[in-house]
């Protein structure tokens, strides 16, 4: 191939380059070696082209008989789950608790420390607590994680509710800043922690989460 052939072959890779297109495909397109594209495109500004995005669902929009299908699985293994697990006993209410901070809570020693966004998840933590020992309702601390574009009157009100401690029990919230390039959804609540400062408490719940924990403990 003569010079003007080459110069042919530069410009189009360039100009295939400044589409978006990757080396490779260039190269094989042109039916040239990726160093030849790589010498004739390295002053080029690469940008590879935007993925189209996925359609929305809809009202309209027609589920798919896969997804129609997931969803009964999920309704119908729910229901299974529900009949399976059935109303708790005290024993079984105290596992659940223990298990739940086995996984959740915190183990350093000096406060009981509990945290989660899941609103089902800090319910049934508070009542665990509550039921199984001696609380000062008093001695109860909670602390909001929540970002700067949400409401954190609205949610301070929520968390509240949700675990009976008082707003003047609410210490200075984590307000933090939210990145788009992270994620874009976000719990409208936000996070809540619950601490109840109490060695022995706190002493008393590790030993359960020990004694679950043990190999004697467990069936078979």
């Amino acid at each position: 191939m003569g010079y003007r052939g080459k110069l042919a072959e530069r410009d189009a890779a360039r100009a295939l380059r400044s589409q978006g297109l990757t080396m490779p495909a260039i190269a094989e397109r042109l039916g040239v070696s990726r160093s030849s594209v790589s010498l004739w495109t390295r002053d080029v500004p690469f940008q590879p082209p935007l993925r189209p995005e996925r359609r929305a669902w809809t009202p309209d929009r027609r589920p798919s008989s896969l997804h129609l299908r997931k969803l009964a699985e999920i309704e119908r293994l729910r229901a299974a789950g529900r009949q399976r697990i059935g109303r708790l006993d005290d024993q079984q209410f105290l596992i659940a608790g223990v298990a739940l901070y086995a996984g959740e809570g915190a183990k350093t020693d000096g406060s009981v420390l509990f945290a989660n966004s899941d609103p089902r998840i800090m319910r049934l933590f508070c009542s665990w607590l509550r039921y199984f020992f001696d609380i000062d309702e008093r001695r109860l601390r909670v602390r909001l994680y929540l970002h700067q574009c949400l409401d954190l009157a609205a949610s301070t009100v929520f968390w509240s509710s949700l675990t009976a401690v008082p707003f003047s029990q609410f210490i200075r919230p984590y307000r933090a800043v939210a990145d788009p390039s992270i994620r874009s959804s976000k719990h409208v609540h936000g996070c809540s922690t619950v601490r109840y400062s109490c060695s022995r408490t706190h002493r008393a719940v590790m030993g359960l989460v020990e004694a679950t924990l043990e190999a004697d403990a467990l069936p078979g």
